[in-house]
C-alpha cells in the first residue's frame, strides 16, 4: 500500500520502547518528527528526529499534522500502590489534559489523535472473545484506561479525529515484558504463570508500529481499535513456544500465591488473569499481521528473521 505523503507529527512518549520504534519507522517514511520527552537528548533516536521538552518550545502557533500520545509511566514493574496508581493517572490522564490545553492555547487543530490504551480496560475475563465493542470488568486497569481514553476525546472537540489503540502485550526485542523474561527461560527456569490457563493477548512491535501508521492513514477507521495480534493464546501456551523458541524446557510454574506475595494488586490484574482479545477492527480494516501467531513472532524475535 502507497504511504501518505509527509507529514508534520508529534510523538509522546517517544523514547519509550514502542515510541522509539514508532519514530524510526515515521522519520524512514519521511515524515517530520518532533518528540515531547521530559528529558530531550537522554535517548539517542535514529533519524532527523526533533526533541522538546514541551509546547512552550515550539513557534505558535504551531501546527502538526498528527500527534500519537504514548506518555505515561508503566504499570508492571513493580507493586502498586496509593502514591504509584496517581502517578499512573497522572502520567496519562493529566498529560493528555495538559497537552490539549497546549494546543488550545497555541496550536492549529490535528488532523488525527492516536492515543495509547491498553487491553486493561476490558477488565480480567476468562474465555469470551472481546472485540471494540466487548464489555468491561470493573478494576483499576479499566478505570485507568476508560479515563484515559476519555481525556483523549476531549481532542474531537477540536474537529480532530480520534483513534484509541487498546494494546496488549507488546513483544520486540530489547525492551518490554519479553526483555524481562528472557534470561530464566533461557537458563531453562521459565514456565507459566499461577495455573498458565489466563489468557494472553500480545503483539509483535513490527506489527504495532505498522498498525499504528495503519490508523494514522486511514481517516475512516473508528475510534477504538484493539492492537493485538490475531491469535491470542493461553499463558502455559505462550511459555510453551519461547521455550521452544529457545530450544529450552519451559516447565517451571510460578505459583500464584508467589506472584502476589511479590506484587499484589498488580499481579492478580496483570499477570494471573488476561483477556481474549480479537483485533476485528483492525482485520475489516484490510491491515495485515506479519505475524499473527505466537510461534512466528517468538521465532523472529529470538532467533531473527
Amino acid at each position: 500500500m502507497a504511504h501518505t505523503s509527509s507529514k508534520s507529527v508529534l510523538v509522546t512518549g517517544g523514547t519509550g520502547f514502542i515510541g522509539r520504534h514508532l519514530c524510526r519507522s515515521l522519520d524512514t517514511l519521511g515524515h517530520r518528527v518532533t518528540v515531547l520527552t521530559r528529558t530531550p537528548g537522554k535517548v539517542k533516536l535514529a533519524g532527523e528526529v526533533r526533541q522538546i521538552a514541551g509546547p512552550d518550545e515550539l513557534d505558535k502557533p504551531f501546527s502538526f499534522d498528527w500527534v500519537v500520545n504514548l506518555a505515561g509511566e508503566p504499570l508492571a514493574e513493580g507493586r502498586w500502590n496509593t502514591a504509584r496508581k496517581q502517578r499512573f493517572r497522572d502520567s496519562r490522564i493529566g498529560f493528555t489534559e495538559d497537552l490539549l490545553q497546549a494546543f488550545r492555547a497555541g496550536g492549529s487543530e490535528p488532523e488525527v489523535l492516536l492515543n495509547g490504551s491498553a487491553i486493561g480496560f476490558y477488565g480480567p475475563h476468562d474465555d469470551e472473545i472481546l472485540a471494540e465493542t466487548g464489555a468491561a470488568v470493573p478494576s483499576f486497569s479499566h478505570q485507568l484506561c476508560r479515563d484515559w481514553e476519555a481525556s483523549a476525546d476531549g481532542f474531537a472537540e477540536l474537529g480532530t479525529r480520534v483513534c484509541k489503540v487498546r494494546i496488549g502485550v507488546v513483544l520486540g526485542p530489547g525492551g518490554g515484558s519479553l526483555s524481562r523474561m528472557l534470561l530464566p527461560f533461557k537458563l531453562g527456569l521459565g514456565g507459566p504463570l499461577g495455573s498458565g490457563g489466563q489468557w494472553f493477548s500480545w503483539i509483535h512491535l513490527d506489527d504495532l508500529v505498522r498498525l499504528f501508521i495503519h490508523c494514522l492513514e486511514h481517516q475512516t477507521l473508528p475510534g477504538i481499535v484493539n492492537g493485538t495480534a490475531p491469535e491470542p493464546v493461553r499463558n502455559r501456551a505462550f511459555a510453551e513456544a519461547l521455550g521452544g523458541a529457545l530450544s529450552r524446557p519451559a516447565r517451571l510454574p510460578m505459583p500464584a500465591w508467589a506472584l502476589v506475595l511479590l506484587y499484589g494488586e498488580m499481579a492478580e490484574e496483570l499477570l494471573l488473569s488476561g483477556q481474549r482479545v480479537y483485533p476485528a477492527v483492525a482485520l475489516e480494516s484490510g491491515f495485515e499481521f506479519r505475524f499473527p501467531t505466537i510461534e512466528s513472532a517468538l521465532k523472529d524475535i529470538v532467533q531473527g528473521p
